[in-house]
């Protein structure tokens, strides 16, 4: 089943590249584009698209954006999913754009591969935040969580040394590029690993189980993140 994309951005040429890369793959297709909030109001109104991908404007105008696009769809009963772009000094804008209604955030530099899956997760009813914002989230949302069970025998751990690391930098942020420099090994390497990880623990995607390193205490709040190792 084919997923429908609007594309929002001001630059005509980031649009093309958007465009091109979604397009490549055979269950997206680009319905229509949009330069600014308005025109994708309107647009979106029009074309009742799967998925708004659109680039999030600074300050309130981000919002803003989120909001005109959805608050039409939702009396209705549209299932028009936002889905946003932006840059690394992603904090300010991002908590604006989640209650705006956004379903996930990607940086801008997000590989093409990554973006298709994420266009598709976010069609699918799925939420999509990379690791360093999730951790991020987290540090901030942990203290006013109530406190786990009380400890007890703890269940058996199916993950190896190597795999427990792996997660532990996985979960504090880190690319996979960043951590197989750091443990002396190639990107495929850790890439084989996070897939053991996910299959090992039942978890469908890296930010279960960036979640599932905060509960499990092997990551704490605070413990800081791959650009201040």
């Amino acid at each position: 089943m084919s997923v429908s994309v609007l594309l929002v951005d001001d630059q005509p040429l980031v649009r093309a590249g958007l465009r091109m890369i979604l397009e490549s793959a055979p269950d997206l297709s680009v319905v229509g584009e949009a330069s600014d909030a308005r025109e994708a109001s309107r647009e979106a109104r029009s074309l009742v698209p799967d998925v708004v991908l659109m680039d999030l404007m600074g300050g309130p105008a981000g919002t803003r954006a989120v909001r005109s696009v959805l608050e039409w769809a939702r009396p209705l009963g549209h299932r028009v999913r936002v889905l946003v772009l932006g840059p690394q000094d992603f904090e300010p804008l991002l908590h604006g754009a989640l209650h705006a209604g956004a379903s996930g955030f990607l940086f801008k530099d997000t590989p093409p591969e990554e973006l298709v899956s994420a266009v598709r997760v976010v069609a699918s009813g799925g939420a999509v935040l990379p690791p360093l914002v999730l951790h991020r989230l987290l540090d901030e949302v942990a203290p006013l969580l109530p406190s786990g069970e009380p400890a007890g025998r703890a269940p058996r751990d199916p993950l190896s040394v190597r795999e427990r690391e792996v997660l532990r930098l996985l979960a504090r942020g880190w690319s996979n590029a960043e951590i197989a420099a750091h443990l002396f090994v190639g990107s495929t390497t850790v890439k084989s690993h996070v897939g053991s990880i996910l299959t090992k623990l039942g978890l469908r995607d890296r930010v279960q189980a960036v979640i599932h390193a905060y509960e499990t205490g092997l990551v704490r709040p605070g413990e800081g993140h791959a650009n201040n190792r």
